[in-house]
């Protein structure tokens, strides 16, 4: 109950702390205009004193300009006088204008109905106090609990008597980064990379954590981090991409251009990195005054399963072509509607860009046009016809529009004679080695199927799942399968 009359009696002050003012006829507010217009006026008429004096205006013209600023100064004189009369009138009964009289009233009732409804919803009256010597200020605002910052000090505790500790190091750096108390994160997974010698992941996070600490720049020692872990693993990504940002920060764009689109050309669609990559790649060639479709490869199919999975009890005709269709996702295919029509404007102006046809072939094919597939990978092919990549683009564009069957069945021979073509100018196409073993398989030609296959077996590590999958379907074929 207590509550209830101290809330009551707050909010009725407030009430009459806002509500009086509005009340209250404004006063003296006729006065400070006149007397502000009149000091105007007296500085025209210094102002025009100083211009006579100088010789910018003639007699004539001062006398006509006085007598004008005197007749204005006469006239606010004249209205003073009326607004003194007029506030003698209104002395005996001041009343306000109507709009602050309604406004007073409606604030008058509002306010406190208001102030109900919201506490009503919100308040929680049933709470005990919370002195703030008690509360827990840090993990109001957003801050470590108290149990997190309790086993950091612990942790700094022992790394003081033992600090050899890389593991104990690296774990407090990663606290502070996760706190965003970037220079502390730095210098504790600096002791650890200090300790730990060349463990990749760590040196990663050292790189990014300096780089963070310097608002996004890559300081020269992030890019001698990451240099050292691209000579341990060349493939690297996130070190491939910082290395190259180190050299376009540094003014080297052309050898950043380089880095980043091997990097895209060498990552599959749907790898984390590849859209920050792909902005990266068009700032550098427009900083190169190079048009970035031309310089933008492709990059590999999305990492879903390997193609023996992909193939399982389906027809051949589900070829590379419809696999990386159906990688994209549906949720892109509105995306892709909208830059297929450029794509395929800038060909029609520019019919020699064989990367640029491979592109619209597959767009078309992620959008299920299967005609317009095939003729934009013949198109390539025309341009290209030793390429071997190519050769197989337009084999898969022309299995991609094969119905499916639920009975394995030979390919269109046009196809099978693009990916034997593909596999005379690259031996080890592993493309044109699955899709022709499948082919084989398909039409009881098993030696050769399984010739293929052996083939396609031998590229792939025995701990890869490529590896395991291959080697099954070659024991299916001995097997009669």
């Amino acid at each position: 109950m207590l509550f209830w009359i101290v809330a009551a009696a707050m909010t009725a002050a407030v009430v009459l702390l806002i509500v009086p003012p509005l009340l209250r006829k404004p006063e003296g507010a006729a006065e400070e205009r006149a007397a502000y217009d009149l000091e105007v006026y007296r500085d025209q008429l210094g102002e025009l004193e100083r211009d006579q004096g100088r010789g910018l205006i003639s007699e004539a013209q001062a006398a006509a300009a006085r007598a004008e600023i005197g007749r204005r100064m006469l006239a606010i004189a004249d209205r003073g006088k009326g607004s003194a009369k007029d506030d003698a009138k209104d002395k005996a009964a001041p009343r306000a204008p109507r709009s602050a009289m309604a406004l007073a009233a409606l604030l008058a009732v509002l306010l406190p109905l208001g102030t109900l409804a919201v506490y009503g919803k919100l308040g929680r009256p049933e709470l005990p106090a919370q002195p703030l010597a008690s509360r827990n200020l840090d993990h109001e605002r957003g801050g470590p609990p108290k149990n997190v910052l309790a086993a950091m000090d612990k942790l700094k505790a022992q790394l003081a008597e033992t600090p050899d500790d890389p593991q104990g190091w690296a774990i407090l750096g990663q606290a502070y980064a996760k706190m965003g108390r970037l220079p502390e994160a730095a210098d504790a997974l600096g002791k650890a990379v200090a300790l730990a010698g060349d463990d990749l992941e760590l040196l990663g996070s050292y790189g990014e954590v300096l780089i963070s600490a310097n608002g996004g720049t890559v300081p020269d020692e992030a890019r001698k981090t990451f240099d050292r872990v691209l000579a341990k693993d060349p493939k690297e990504p996130r070190a491939r991409f910082y290395a190259a940002l180190a050299r376009f920060q540094a003014g080297d764009t052309k050898d950043a251009l380089e880095r980043w689109s091997a990097l895209l050309a060498e990552s599959h669609a749907d790898a984390p990195w590849v859209p920050i990559v792909r902005t990266q790649i068009e700032q550098a060639a427009k900083a190169l005054n190079l048009d970035p479709a031309k310089v933008t490869p492709e990059p590999l199919p999305a990492q879903q399963q390997p193609p023996v999975a992909q193939n399982q009890g389906q027809n051949q005709g589900q070829g590379q072509g419809q696999a990386q269709g159906q990688s994209e996702g549906e949720d892109q295919q509105q995306m892709i509607r909208g830059m297929v029509d450029g794509l395929a404007a800038r060909l029609e102006a520019n019919p020699d860009d064989v990367d640029g046809w491979l592109r619209l072939s597959r767009s078309y094919g992620v959008l299920g046009e299967s005609a317009k597939a095939i003729d934009a990978a013949r198109k390539a092919r025309e341009r290209a016809p030793q390429r071997p990549d190519v050769l197989v683009a337009y084999a898969s564009a022309l299995l991609s529009a094969e119905p499916r069957s639920s009975k394995p069945g030979p390919m269109p021979e046009e196809a099978v004679a693009s990916l034997r073509q593909a596999l005379a100018a690259e031996p080890d196409n592993r493309d044109a080695l699955w899709l022709l073993g499948l082919n084989a398989a398909g039409i009881g030609q098993t030696a050769e199927a399984t010739d293929l296959w052996s083939r396609l077996l031998a590229q792939f590590k025995p701990e890869e799942p490529e590896y395991t999958l291959i080697r099954a379907r070659l024991e299916s074929l001995k097997a009669g399968g």
